[in-house]
């Protein structure tokens, strides 16, 4: 994996920030909806991802509140985030569509190497 590759978890986190701001449980709410409950991000694992992608530059801070007594931070995807949320995206369609072309170019059950002998 190079260093421009994302990983899912985090793709999902920016794909759920890219209509607006988000905190951290409505994010993890969002992955799992954006993954059809495939991936379920934990508190620590989310928290510990988003100050990495901070400290990339691609999510901001984008304020906090007190609500029913527990403090809520908000998150917000930065422009650098969201030029590299697009790059993933294009990246990830050239490969479905390479993907898809070679399947549809496969040979049909029954007509596989070895099956006529």
């Amino acid at each position: 994996m190079t260093t421009l590759d994302m990983r899912e978890p985090t793709f999902l986190v920016l794909t759920a920030l890219a209509d607006g701001k988000k905190h951290g449980y409505a994010l993890i709410g969002e992955a799992d909806k954006l993954s059809n409950g495939r991936v379920k991000l934990k508190v620590g694992t989310l928290y510990a991802a988003l100050d990495r992608l901070q400290s990339q530059g691609l999510v901001v801070s984008a304020g906090e509140e007190v609500v029913d007594g527990r403090l809520r931070r908000y998150y917000e995807l930065s422009d650098v985030g969201a030029e590299r949320l697009d790059h993933e995206a294009a990246r990830l369609e050239s490969n479905a569509q390479q993907a898809r072309a070679r399947l549809r170019m496969r040979p049909a059950p029954g007509f596989a190497a070895g099956a006529l002998a």
